[in-house]
């Protein structure tokens, strides 16, 4: 073989192989964008971590009569709000339809957007209790001073019970951490607002899964 063919071979080898390291490298960013919507979305499937579910139907096919209590959690994580659950814990029955609130006002001098994750405790919980209608996921822009109404409905699944590590269970609790989702400048650099806070209902269409 002369040394012009080798030189040839030589630099479509090199070609070949840039070409397998973009493509690579191309795919590996491609499966990170990925990775947390497919999570959230694996999560929310099989209750894994915590994760609760997003039910299928508004009630349960039954109603046990036994009663566990559902406690309610609520974190910040650099929002500039006032963060907390209307009430702090519930008495329902195994398989009840029921609503919680939630609510939050923003303190800072300017329209601020978060996002809230949740989880449950006990993990293996997860996949039983079942939410209906939630505000997780989704962005919520509130004005300086407002205060959103945020309702969460729920139930858990009667299933539970069939569960060994879970058939004695009486509490659960439900626990929310609100997000920053940054639209201008950091949050840190806003006032604090003083004064009186406007309340508004939520909607519909401000719910997410």
């Amino acid at each position: 073989m002369s040394h012009d063919t080798m030189t040839a071979s030589r630099k479509n080898t090199n070609r070949v192989l840039a070409f397998v390291c973009l493509a690579f490298f191309g795919g590996m960013i491609g499966m990170a964008y990925a990775a947390v919507p497919l999570y959230k979305m694996f999560c929310q499937a099989t209750g894994y971590g915590g994760t609760t579910r997003r039910a299928t139907q508004q009630y349960a096919n039954r109603v046990l009569d036994r009663d566990i209590v559902v406690r309610f959690d609520a974190n910040i994580a650099g929002v500039p709000w006032d963060f907390q659950p209307v009430d702090r814990s519930m008495t329902m029955k195994i398989g009840e339809t029921v609503q919680a609130h939630y609510q939050a006002t923003n303190k800072f001098d300017r329209p601020v957007t978060g996002r809230a994750t949740f989880n449950v405790q006990p993990e293996l919980a997860g996949p039983y209790f079942n939410k209906v209608e939630c505000f997780c996921f989704t962005d919520t822009t509130l004005k300086p001073g407002e205060t959103l109404d945020m309702p969460v409905v729920f139930y858990v699944d009667p299933d539970i019970v069939n569960v060994p590590e879970l058939k004695d269970v009486k509490t659960i609790t439900l626990s929310y951490t609100m997000f920053p989702v940054e639209k201008s400048k950091p949050v840190a650099s806003s006032v604090p607002v003083q004064g009186s806070s406007k309340t508004i209902s939520n909607t519909e269409a401000n719910l997410g899964g």
